[in-house]
C-alpha cells in the first residue's frame, strides 16, 4: 500500500496536470465557456502546485476558473508568477481563486516570511482581470535566478521585495474587483502604467518594513473606490508621478476605508494617503480611522496644483491621533476645507457595525515600542456604519471619474467604475 504522503503527492500531481490545459475554440462548450484558440485554461476547483517560477508567455492568455488554488510550494526557489501575456482570474464569492502557500505556513507568526514573489506583469501584457481572487504571503526578494530580474521587470536589480501584483504597460488595462490581498511583505499592488479600476477589495496587513496597500506611479489613469485597507505598514495609498511616463498619473480615489495604518513605519511617511512628485489626485469621501497621519505630501516634491483633497473623514480615538491629524504646512500635513476631523480623542466616532475601537491604541507604536499595537485583522469585523453615524452624510458625489461612461474593456467585457456615495468610507449603512 502506498504511503499517505506518496498518495498525496500523486494526487497533487494529477490535479496539477488536469489544471494545465490548452484549448481551441471548441473547448468547454458543454459548460458554456469558450476560450480563444491557444489559451491556457486552469479548470475549476483544481490545485496547481508550483515549485518553480511560472511564466505566461507573451501573446498567450491564461484563464483561471473559480475555485483554483495556486500553491507556491518551494521555500528555497520562492516562485514568481510572471505574466508576459494576459491573465484572467474568474473567481466567485463562493469559490475564490487563491494564490498562496502551503497551509502550514499560513500563520500570523509567518505572515511576512516572503514565501513567493507575487504576480509580475511584463511590458507587453495587455490585460489583467483579478476577480474574487486571494493573493497572500508573497513579497520574496529578487535574486539573479528570479524571472522578474531576468526579464528586467519591476525593480531591475536584485534584493528587491516583489509586490503582490505589479502591472506596467501604459497601453494596458487592469480590473481588480472583490479581491483580498493579505500578508504580503511588500506593496499589495504597485501599478506603473495603464488604465485601471480597483474596487470592492480588501488590503490586509501590507508590508514588513515598508510597503503600501495601493501604490500608483506615472503612466496611470485609475478609479479606486470602495476598498478596505487595514494595517498598511507605510500608507494606504501612495500616489506619485514618479517615472515621468505618459500620461501623467491621474488617480481618482473615493469612498475607501483605511484603518490602523502607518503605525509600523516610524518615519515621516506612514499613515493614510501620501502625495508626491506632481501626482494629479482627487480624494473624496474616504474614511480614515486611527491612522498615524491624515493626508500628507512630500513638501519638497509636491502634488499637481489641480489635486483635490477634500471632503474626507478623519477619526482619531486618541489625543495623539487627533493632534497628528492637524494641518502643518512645514511637515506636509494636509487638511481640506470640507474635511470632517476629530477635534479630540473619540470625537466624531463613525460607529462601525461590529468593530470596537481599541482602547489606548498607539498610532506611533513603531517608534515608541509601547506594545499597544492595533489588533490583528478579524474577518468577523464589519465596517458598515450604524444608524445615526456622523459619517453617513457629507460626502461629495458631483465629480468626474475616468470610467463612469467611458469603460475599460478586458476580455471583451466592459467595466465601469461605480458611482460615488454621499457617505464616507467603503460601506455605508448596512441593509
Amino acid at each position: 500500500m502506498k504511503s499517505k504522503k506518496l498518495q498525496h503527492l500523486l494526487l497533487t500531481a494529477v490535479l496539477t496536470l488536469v489544471a494545465f490545459t490548452s484549448c481551441d475554440k471548441k473547448d468547454d462548450v458543454a459548460s458554456g465557456k469558450v476560450y480563444p484558440a491557444g489559451s491556457i485554461v486552469w479548470k475549476a476547483d483544481t490545485v496547481v502546485t508550483l515549485k518553480k517560477h511560472y511564466i505566461v508567455p507573451e501573446g498567450t492568455s491564461l484563464y483561471i476558473e473559480e475555485g483554483v488554488q495556486i500553491i507556491m510550494a518551494d521555500t528555497l526557489v520562492r516562485p514568481e508568477f510572471i505574466v508576459l501575456g494576459n491573465l484572467y482570474c474568474y473567481g466567485t464569492a463562493a469559490k475564490p481563486i487563491r494564490f498562496s502557500v502551503e497551509e502550514k505556513y499560513r500563520t500570523e507568526a509567518k505572515r511576512f516570511a516572503r514565501y513567493w514573489g507575487g504576480i509580475i506583469c511584463g511590458y507587453k501584457s495587455k490585460e489583467v482581470l483579478l476577480k474574487n481572487t486571494i493573493i497572500e504571503y508573497g513579497g520574496a526578494q529578487t535574486t539573479e535566478e528570479s524571472e522578474s530580474f531576468k526579464h528586467q521587470l519591476f525593480k531591475t536589480v536584485t534584493g528587491e521585495g516583489v509586490p503582490g501584483f505589479h502591472f506596467c504597460n501604459t497601453a494596458g488595462s487592469v480590473v481588480i474587483d472583490n479581491c483580498t490581498f493579505h500578508n504580503n511583505a511588500e506593496d499589495q499592488i504597485y501599478i506603473t502604467g495603464g488604465k485601471s479600476i480597483v474596487t470592492n477589495n480588501k488590503f490586509i496587513a501590507s508590508g514588513f518594513d515598508g510597503g503600501e496597500a495601493i501604490n500608483y506611479k506615472s503612466g496611470c489613469l485609475a478609479d479606486v473606490a470602495y476598498n478596505l485597507i487595514y494595517d498598511a505598514n507605510s500608507n494606504g495609498f501612495k500616489l506619485s508621478n514618479n517615472g515621468a511616463l505618459d500620461p501623467q498619473a491621474h488617480i481618482v480615489v473615493y469612498n475607501n476605508t483605511i484603518v490602523n495604518s502607518g503605525w509600523r513605519r516610524p518615519k515621516v511617511k506612514g499613515g493614510s494617503i501620501w502625495l508626491e512628485l506632481n501626482i494629479y489626485a482627487e480624494l473624496y469621501n474616504n474614511l480614515i480611522a486611527d491612522c498615524r497621519w491624515a493626508c500628507k505630501r512630500d513638501a519638497a516634491n509636491p502634488e499637481d496644483a489641480r489635486t483635490v483633497i477634500t471632503p474626507n473623514y478623519y477619526f482619531a480615538s486618541t489625543v495623539t491621533g487627533a493632534t497628528q491629524y492637524l494641518a502643518d504646512a512645514a511637515k506636509g500635513q494636509l487638511l481640506g476645507a470640507n474635511d470632517i476631523v476629530s477635534a479630540s480623542a473619540g470625537d466624531k466616532n463613525p460607529n462601525f457595525t461590529s468593530y470596537t475601537v481599541q482602547a489606548n491604541v498607539d498610532i506611533n507604536a513603531g517608534s515608541t515600542k509601547s506594545g499597544n499595537v492595533p489588533q490583528v485583522y478579524n474577518t468577523a469585523w464589519d465596517f458598515h456604519l450604524k444608524t445615526g453615524s456622523p459619517a453617513l452624510t457629507g460626502g461629495k458625489t458631483s465629480f468626474n471619474r475616468h470610467f463612469a461612461t467611458t469603460s475599460i474593456t478586458v476580455d471583451k467585457i466592459t467595466y465601469t467604475s461605480p458611482a460615488p456615495s454621499a457617505y464616507f468610507g467603503a460601506f455605508g449603512l448596512k441593509n
